[in-house]
């Protein structure tokens, strides 16, 4: 438990480092189980059962996602987890995609930030019609809203269970059924937060029919987001999904989604 600690106020204090412009809160979630491992833009919860990082978190601001920084596409297992992560042999042949969790074009500012989402645990697989098209939009959108809004925090995932199928035949890469994404704004002007959980399957291009309150995926998951808010702060933001302050929908104000999972 101590080790645990350690490790949390550690990965907060190299990212608090990193982004002074950022309105700093400890972003990482609450009730993880798996190894904690800080990279140059985002950390990650690695959970080796699934072979899968159960999230990732990192802040995302507009000068992160412009530079020079191009794409490596050379996927590797993890050198900073202790026992690695997954093969990238183990998705070849499997009909999957190596689907980012953090993506590469949030990354844009630095060479060796790019070059670490390319590790598998920041990977996960994703059919090539989700993959390329509805969690590709999902990503788009939320980089136009690091232009509109300024710094914002991301944790986003697969949801992890038992008995799901998976590639592989050395290692067992669980296959997800959902991922999902959640989105803080904290500047106090504007101060919002959302959540997304999609199906692993060609989805509907409107991304408001999978917008859910952050409170649904703590559910979905069973972790805690954005934890050191104040109670009063964190009810009201994490209660509620309101997309049309995100400009993605009618307002609808909730603290639960039609049943899509």
């Amino acid at each position: 438990m101590r080790l645990r600690f350690f490790l949390i106020v550690l990965l907060n204090a190299c990212f608090a480092l990193r982004y002074l412009q950022c309105q700093e809160i400890d972003f990482l979630p609450r009730r993880s189980t798996g190894t904690l491992c800080s990279h140059t833009g985002f950390a990650v919860s690695y959970v080796e059962k699934y072979h899968l990082s159960e999230w990732v978190a990192y802040p995302l601001t507009d000068s992160m996602i412009v530079g020079g920084a191009e794409r490596s596409n050379r996927f590797l297992s993890d050198p900073d987890l202790p026992n690695g992560s997954a093969s990238p042999k183990m998705y070849e042949k499997s009909g999957y995609d190596k689907g980012h969790l953090c993506p590469a074009a949030d990354m844009k500012y630095s060479s060796e930030a790019m070059l670490e989402t390319f590790y598998t645990s920041n990977i996960a697989p994703q059919l090539p019609r989700f993959n390329r098209i509805a969690w590709k939009h999902l990503e788009e959108q939320v980089r136009s809203w690091a232009k509109q809004f300024g710094t914002l925090i991301i944790v986003t995932g697969p949801v992890l269970r038992d008995s799901l199928p998976f590639i592989g035949t050395t290692e067992h890469i669980s296959i997800p059924e959902y991922f999902y994404k959640v989105v803080l704004d904290n500047t106090l002007a504007h101060r919002k937060a959302i959540g997304f959980v999609m199906p692993n399957r060609e989805c509907g291009p409107d991304l408001s029919a999978y917008a859910v309150s952050v409170d649904s995926v703590e559910v979905l998951t069973r972790l805690d987001f954005f934890a050191t808010l104040p109670d009063s702060v964190q009810h009201v933001l994490e209660s509620h999904c309101d997309t049309e302050v995100w400009g993605i929908g009618k307002r609808e104000t909730h603290t639960t989604k039609k049943k899509m999972y």
